[in-house]
Parts: C-alpha cells; structure tokens; sequence
C-alpha cells in the first residue's frame, strides 16, 4: 500500500513513523515533509493547503490512502475534493471541520447538544466587544473564531490585558480573518486534559489521555503556542472522571455529529477541563494534536493504518485497537522568540546523541541545508521519552534534550511536573 499523509511538522513526522510500521504499507510520502520526514519516507513540494496539487499526486502515484495531518486543509474541504475523485482519505469533511475551524459554530454546536462548556458572548464588532470586557470582571478568555495556528487563545487577567485582546483581534487584525469575529468566554479553573479518539461515523476509539502545556514557558507564564510539550497518561482520567467525559462529553459530541450529518472518518481531538463542577469542553480539534501526538502514538500498540483504514470503511469495530500501559513524554525544543518572531536558518546538532539516550525525536521546523541539518519553524523537534512511570519517560526526554542544541533554542523544564504530583 502507498500512503500520502500532508503536512511537514512534529505531529506528521509522528504519523510516518507509525505508518510506516504497518506490515502493509510500502511506500510513505509527505507533503511537504520535513527533513526528519526525508529520513523514513519520500517528500514531496506540494504545499499542504494546495488541495488540487495533493490529488493531482495522489492519483500520479496511485496512493492507496492520504491520512491529512493539519486543520487548514480540512477546513477547506479536501476530503470533499478527493472524495468526488473516488480517492480515499482520512480526516473529516469541511463541516465536521467546522469544530475546529469555527470556534463560534463550535461552541453554538455544544448549546445544540447539551455539552458542558463554559459560558460565551459573540461579538462582530471592535466596539460591542471593548465595551463588553469593560463592564465585567477578569478574568476573561478571548479567543478568534477562525484558525489560527493555535496562537487565537488569549487569556487575560486584567481589564488592559483583555482590551489589548480585542484590539489585536478586531483592529490590528494580528490573526488575519481569524479575528474578524470572536468569542468572550467564561474563565475556567481546573487541570486540562486532551482526549482524541478515533471516528468512523458509527463507532469510536480512545487514545490514551494526555495533558498538553500550551504557554511557552515554565509555571504556565508566557503567551499561548501551539503547545510546548505533552505527556501521557493522566492519573485524573479514571473512574468516574472517566465515566462523565465519556457521557456527557465524548458520545454526545459524536451524537450530535451524526444527528447533524458530518461525513468522514477522522480524528476528533477534546480539550478538556475538569473544573469543581465536572468536565468541560475547552475546544474541538478536528485532527490529531500536536504536540499529544508524539506521546499517544509511541504508546499505541494496534497497527494504525489498519485502523484508518478501517475507519474509512465504517469498521472500526473490527480492529485490535490497544495502548500500552507505559508512559510517554515529549519535551518541545523551540527557536528563540516564539511564538513571536524568530530567526531560522541555525545548524542543529545533537540528534543522534539524544537518540542513543533512548529517545524518539521527532522533527518540527526542520530543513537539509548543503547536507547540514538547520533549523525552519517555531517548534524546531519535539524529543519523546518512554519509561515503564512518567518520571522515567520524562528523565528519558530530558536526557535528550540536554544533547540537542541550536542557537537560540530553548525548552520548558516542567513538562509533566503536574502529572508527577
């Protein structure tokens, strides 16, 4: 079998990886791929988003499944595209989308369907949204409507905090079109899970639960990324914790999702918080996570193109679907500035002395310059570490990173602090 999974980041890398483990696959392609990519299976220049460009390869190379990695593409519909072409895809249509690309249409979906979520106002318009933050207490959660590469999410603990959020969205318009319309949101306490689960349209599986640290630096300070590292499992998801996401959060969601008519076998990804009065949808993902990921599928013991595979056919129900009882941690190495501006081009050194270590590293933001490994993106790797206890895997992940170096590179050191307490 060919496989073709799009995109070129840390979450893509991971998904090759694991693919490329199946019994039945042959040939794995990426587009475009990184230079850790470059390393398991083929890159091609064809840019995520261009949707014509990816099913004109794909019926070039007769690629037997295209597994799609990042939102944008779904949101502009090529499961449609590839569909109408008679290709197979994984990843849902440009409504189940929606849930990620639309965080008013998310949330306007919850209401629908009785989800816990916490309380939300939408705004159209600079003045109605300024004016609003004025008259009430922080904290506040502003967050743009429209994708917006994880970087849509402010929360602000004071009132100029808040109104420079509303500024920044709807005036200087920081997140393009994304912040042409936002949402005011309730500030909810608690620790967060991540729970993604597998969907074919009738039936679900879990991935083991993770936690994801989004700011970028340590004890939750700094702006929000695209999340900084990850760990799993999470002690808090058992029992009936467990039990209450899985009622009154997971199988109404994909209630609704049937009820409402959302095509495709894909990866539905809950942010969750479990505040003093239960869980609580913090957002939808409509692909899998980055950087949840590179912990999960490391801990995933089925064969995950059988999976897909099967999932695409309306059977998941048929596949061995298990994860290790084992632990996982992913540890970010970051370009210096991010998610600011930052400056790309740095040689990277270290790799093979953190995979001797016994970590996995995955590739972010990387590139092959004239034979000589450089850095490309925000989020340059992404360093996992395996243990029988997460302080085994996070010793593992930062026996790594302390021989990886680039210049201006920097890494959280708390990631899964939480967990070990």
């Amino acid at each position: 079998m060919k496989v073709l999974v799009v995109g070129g980041g840390g979450r893509e890398h991971t998904l090759v990886w694991k693919l490329a483990r199946s019994p039945r696959v042959d040939e794995v392609y990426a587009a475009p791929g990184n230079a850790g990519i470059a390393s398991i299976g083929t890159c091609v220049p064809v840019a995520a988003d261009d949707k014509q460009a990816l099913l004109d390869f794909a019926r070039e190379k007769e690629i037997d499944l295209t597994v799609v990695g990042p939102e944008a593409p779904l949101v502009a519909g090529i499961v449609e595209l590839f569909r109408s072409k008679n290709r197979r895809i994984f990843g849902f249509d440009s409504r189940g989308a929606l849930l990620e690309g639309s965080k008013i249409w998310a949330k306007q979906f919850m209401k629908r369907h009785g989800i816990p979520t916490g309380g939300f106002d939408i705004f159209d318009g600079y003045c109605a949204a300024e004016s609003f933050v004025a008259e009430h207490e922080p904290p506040f959660v502003i967050k743009a409507d429209g994708l917006a590469a994880g970087k849509g999410v402010m929360i602000c603990s004071t009132l100029a905090e808040a109104r420079a959020a509303v500024g920044a969205a709807m005036k200087d318009r920081a997140f393009g079109e994304a912040g042409s319309r936002i949402i005011v949101e309730e500030f909810l306490r608690g620790p967060e899970i991540s729970v993604l689960a597998l969907f074919d349209g009738k039936d679900y599986r879990l991935f083991v639960p993770s936690q994801d640290h989004k700011r970028a630096f340590d004890g939750d300070l700094g702006p929000n990324t695209g999340g900084m590292g990850a760990y799993a499992p999470v002690s808090l998801y058992t029992g009936e914790a467990a039990e209450r996401i899985r009622t009154e959060i997971i199988e109404p969601t994909f209630e609704g999702m049937r009820a409402e008519g959302i095509a495709g076998a894909g990866v539905l990804y809950f942010g969750i918080m479990m505040t003093g009065d239960g869980p609580k949808v913090l957002e939808y993902n409509c692909r899998f996570g980055d950087p949840e990921t590179q912990v999960i599928l490391p801990l995933f013991g089925g064969d995950l193109f059988e999976a897909i595979w099967a999932a695409t056919e309306g059977r998941l129900g048929t596949v061995r679907f298990e994860n290790s009882a084992a632990a996982a941690a992913c540890v970010v190495v970051a370009s210096g500035g991010y998610p600011g501006p930052y400056t790309s081009g740095y040689e990277i050194t270290g790799i093979d002395r953190a995979r001797e270590k016994g970590c996995i590293v995955f590739h972010a933001g990387t590139t092959m310059d004239g034979g000589v490994l450089k850095t490309a993106g925000g989020r340059v790797l992404g360093v996992t570490g395996l243990g029988t206890t997460l302080q085994e895997a996070l010793e593992a992940a930062y026996a790594g990173i302390d021989e990886i170096a680039f210049t201006d590179c920097f890494s959280r050191r708390d990631i899964g602090r939480k967990g070990l307490r």
